[in-house]
């Protein structure tokens, strides 16, 4: 059998005998950010399915519809506990297209070191790509959102006691569209604003990724957003400079495509998913 990848399609399998081509469904897995959880996707995840992809979308502990709360979860591993296990029952001849939004970069990259063999492709949307997680100050300046220039924007929690570190923060009501959706829909922010949940601050800046020597055999893509006020482009550029991935693509969004240029988004990834994993990992200039 011959497997090709169609630029703008999902992968389909030729048969030698001339009667046609069957698609196969590939199967994209979603990680949202801080704060935010599997809902984030609803209008990405319907686009793919609308088209005949397989998705699934990972509420990470203490997001989405998960229970915990957000001053309980102290650790990355445990943070990201849900995505290790859903890639862990995963069949090992099965893989899949995992796509980190923001924050959900570092959820890829430890799932990239732990599962290399079932991810097909990485792909990081206005995301933090940091190879070993923050292990420098260059680390925390490029992969951490600078917003000091608004003044006091977040509502900290302090699970370990006021005189500790915080352990969760949420960006106030007040400047999550100003910061995190100024192009995007009202509906989606207002929606946002009804959905988004405190964040383990405390868990994902202790993030720290051991080399295990499979994290590179991951083809990795980067879709830059222009318009970005909470990775701004310059630490986006600053991350694509310091781990090059396969090919970078950009898009002309604030710092939610996946509200703000959705069909746009759709695109890319489908794109990166036939062409780039096509290019049997060949290095390419930039789109």
């Amino acid at each position: 059998m011959l497997v090709k990848a169609e630029k703008g399609m999902a992968v389909r399998e030729e048969s030698g005998d001339g009667r046609g081509t069957i698609p196969l469904k590939q199967h994209f897995v979603l990680v949202h950010g801080i704060s935010g959880g599997a809902w984030c996707w609803y209008k990405i995840r319907c686009l793919m399915e609308n088209s005949g992809y397989k998705v699934s979308c990972i509420d990470l502990k203490s997001a989405g519809i998960d229970q915990s709360h957000a001053d309980s979860v102290l650790s990355f591993d445990d943070y990201n506990h849900p995505l290790m296990d859903f890639l862990s029952a995963l069949p090992e001849n099965e893989q899949v297209i995992l796509v980190g939004h923001s924050a959900g970069g570092l959820s890829v990259t430890q799932a990239c070191h732990k599962f290399a063999s079932k991810i097909r492709l990485a792909v990081y949307v206005a995301a933090t790509m940091l190879k070993f997680g923050f292990l420098t100050d260059e680390d925390l300046k490029n992969g951490v959102p600078e917003l000091s220039e608004f003044g006091d924007v977040y509502q900290l929690g302090f699970g370990l006691g006021q005189d500790k570190p915080p352990t969760s923060a949420l960006l106030k009501k007040e400047f999550q569209r100003k910061i995190i959706y100024p192009l995007s829909p009202h509906e989606d922010s207002t929606l946002a604003a009804m959905l988004m949940r405190p964040g383990p601050i405390l868990a994902l800046t202790s993030a720290r990724f051991i080399e295990e020597g499979e994290v590179e055999k991951v083809p990795r893509v980067y879709i830059r957003t222009r318009h970005d006020i909470v990775v701004k482009p310059e630490q986006q550029e600053a991350m694509i400079k310091r781990w090059p991935p396969l090919s970078v693509y950009e898009l002309d969004s604030d710092h939610s495509p996946l509200f703000s240029t959705p069909f746009l988004l759709f695109g890319l990834l489908v794109k990166a998913a036939a062409f780039d994993v096509g290019c049997n990992f060949e290095t390419r200039p930039s789109s």
